[in-house]
């Protein structure tokens, strides 16, 4: 049963907001657009619906948030749509942001990742920081969850899982044999009478071609009920957009959570 932020991937595959739509016979023909690059991570974007240009900051100073940080990650659909999000690991304090985010989170706008030309599903990790200086807010949004480049403030992208969009017959053989095999999290037997939500701290090595080269769990949360062994399993095969430093795709060594909930839960994702 796949779970979390990736219980849409299904939809998606099966909908519209895989591609763009089909124009109808006698139509006119649309407007050429420029080719896509080859690899291109999700990124926030600058549009006016974009998470940066939508986060209340006047709001929250209002409400009396001070300084805080949440990490979330976003399930972004090739039409650049946020389909699922979730909130985690925020700073003490962090309440109104991590609130703020959320419902920002459900109307934002992304700029699609891209692989082999053609926009797909991917999942964005980021971080929120929020400060007021001088009595004025400072909003920054970074696309990592690593703590030493969000201290930075660095132009640091991390590398994000995406799913291959229907097969395409007219790619060649190694093309496909380039595919993603990542479809999702799978919640495991557990065993347990009693639902629970498991967490994974997954440590990846990703080369700057997006191919995973080392994978390790560093932590699961409860243990021995095989989240550890579900999450070895559902990256296992995966590849990635690669992660982008300075707007150049690069090597990375990075650590993900990872968020296992039982179908019985509320509808939330990490």
């Amino acid at each position: 049963m796949r779970l979390g932020i990736f219980c849409f991937v299904g939809l998606l595959l099966s909908s519209g907001l895989v591609s763009a739509q089909t124009p109808k016979p006698g139509s006119p023909s649309p407007s050429p657009t420029p080719k896509l690059p080859e690899v291109r991570p999700a990124l926030i974007g600058t549009a006016p619906n974009s998470l940066i240009n939508t986060i209340d900051t006047a709001g929250l100073i209002k409400k009396g948030q001070k300084e805080a940080a949440v990490m979330f990650s976003c399930l972004v659909a090739p039409t650049g749509q946020v389909v699922r999000s979730g909130a985690y690991r925020g700073t003490s304090g962090s309440e109104l942001l991590e609130q703020e985010l959320l419902k920002r989170l459900a109307t934002a706008k992304f700029i699609p990742a891209v692989h082999n030309h053609q926009p797909v599903i991917a999942v964005f990790y980021g971080t929120v920081k929020f400060a007021v200086v001088n009595g004025k807010p400072r909003l920054r949004i970074f696309a990592n969850q690593e703590l030493n480049e969000v201290d930075k403030e660095s132009d640091f992208i991390d590398p994000q899982p995406y799913v291959e969009p229907p097969p395409d017959t007219n790619m060649t053989t190694q093309e496909h044999a380039d595919d993603s095999k990542f479809t999702g999290l799978h919640y495991p037997e557990t065993g347990s009478t009693v639902a629970v939500t498991g967490v994974v701290e997954l440590a990846l090595n990703v080369d700057a071609k997006g191919n995973l080269t080392n994978l390790q769990v560093l932590s699961e949360q409860p243990p021995l009920l095989g989240f550890g062994d579900a999450a070895l399993s559902d990256f296992s095969g995966a590849k990635f957009i690669p992660a982008f430093r300075n707007g150049q795709p690069v090597e990375s060594n990075v650590k993900i959570p990872v968020y296992y909930k039982p179908s019985a839960a509320p509808a939330q994702s990490e």
